[in-house]
């Protein structure tokens, strides 16, 4: 089960996970900004310290591991929060985190090897080393809340919608800003007595970005942010609803019948569509119209920014909302069915309950595919109209995919 193509999913979507992810962040964050330290045991330090006398390339590496002991306090919640993104799913940025940590210990001391009379020029520790500390506190917390956030919406507690996230975040990146400019002073800092260059750069873009988000507390996309924000479902100060109500009104003529689980589930854009694979395959059948499959999931970021970015480009939301009948089915929902909707899947033989089980056994029986955004363009029949699609940043790419659909389909 562990190499299972499930295993992923389930450890990036449980919310036990993602609440020990979301516990993990606020704790390093709450250690950066100076409530309390983490710190090893001073025997392990001293332990390994003594080892360090012996010879050779023995002696060289416990000095070295002597080295990331002593600096645990700081590193320690860099080098966690990037095992919690690797143990959440993520593959290239913890890798590239990690070299990177293990760069910046290598580096120095290399260099300072090759030129030792660099050490007479290096900076003294002191106030800005703990300014660097301060402002990782506050990305960890913000950082914290994605994992809440992605386990909210799977589950739909309604704790932290997309208005409420943006809030936390506009105040921590402000929170931000003004420590920058030393209107914000915690217990370790010095005076800021003279603004220097670093710090102005530094205020100016954590200030336009919170300027950024600020719109999208009345309903804006934030393209930039897709990924990372809660779904425009949950929002609460859409000045666009009366559109978009509009627009969902006018689409009902593009449905047979009333789709199942509208109360939780939700197309982006006004879109209307079914949630369910018979209820959209019997649908495509009375319309004659090819079904478009989305396979997506709650916490799909790349789902979030394709939505965003290609499916809102007018071209394909014309197509998407006229020309098939729509079909979401979210991988990762844990609603149970009833018990007479229960079924032994053939790929693994294990009963599948829930919507996104037999949403995910569909789509690695049916298609041999496990990864999301994923989609599929099938003729009422059931059959294949053109090669599956996954993610793209150009929507050229995207509009030939749904035309080659359409005219295999036409054809």
């Amino acid at each position: 089960w562990i190499n299972g193509p499930g295993f992923a999913n389930w450890l990036s979507t449980h919310w036990l996970p993602n609440l020990l992810f979301f516990a993990t962040f606020i704790i390093f964050g709450l250690s950066f900004l100076g409530l309390f330290e983490i710190t090893l045991p001073s025997s392990w330090v001293n332990n390994i310290d003594r080892q360090a006398d012996r010879g050779k390339y023995l002696g060289v590496f416990f000095m070295a591991f002597t080295l990331v002991l002593v600096s645990f306090s700081c590193t320690g919640p860099i080098v966690g929060s990037i095992l919690v993104e690797s143990a959440g799913g993520e593959v290239i940025k913890p890798i590239i985190g990690m070299v990177s940590f293990s760069a910046a210990f290598a580096i120095p001391f290399t260099m300072f090897a090759i030129f030792p009379q660099w050490l007479n020029n290096l900076p003294k520790s002191g106030g800005w080393l703990n300014s660097v500390k301060v402002i990782l506190g506050f990305l960890e917390l913000a950082l914290a809340l994605k994992f809440l956030s992605m386990a909210d919406q799977i589950y739909h507690w309604g704790l932290l919608d997309r208005d409420v996230f943006l809030v936390l975040w506009i105040v921590l990146f402000a929170f931000i800003g003004l420590y920058l400019l030393g209107k914000i002073r915690l217990k370790h800092d010095a005076e800021v007595k003279q603004l220097n260059i670093t710090r102005l750069l530094l205020s100016i873009l954590t200030f336009s970005f919170v300027v950024y988000m600020i719109p999208g507390l009345w309903g804006a996309p934030l393209k930039f942010m897709a990924g990372f924000l809660p779904p425009m479902s949950g929002h609460d100060f859409d000045m666009n609803a009366m559109l978009r109500a509009q627009q969902q009104a006018n689409g009902e003529d593009a449905l047979c019948e009333t789709p199942l689980y509208t109360d939780f589930l939700h197309f982006p854009h006004g879109i209307k569509g079914y949630f369910d694979y018979e209820q959209a395959m019997e649908c495509a059948k009375e319309q004659n119209k090819p079904v478009f499959i989305d396979f997506t999931g709650h916490g799909c970021v790349n789902c979030r920014e394709m939505e965003a970015s290609i499916w809102s480009h007018p071209e394909v939301l014309n197509k998407l909302s006229n020309d098939f009948v729509m079909l979401a089915l979210y991988i990762d929902e844990r609603k149970e069915l009833p018990q007479s909707d229960w079924y032994e899947s053939q790929y693994d033989g294990k009963v599948k309950k829930t919507i996104g089980q037999q949403n995910t056994d569909r789509q690695i029986s049916q298609f041999n595919n496990n990864a999301q955004p994923y989609y599929v363009i099938l003729s009422p029949e059931g059959e294949l109209l053109t090669k599956p699609f996954s993610y793209t940043r150009d929507p050229a790419k995207f509009l030939q995919f749904l035309d080659d659909g359409l005219g295999n389909f036409n054809q």
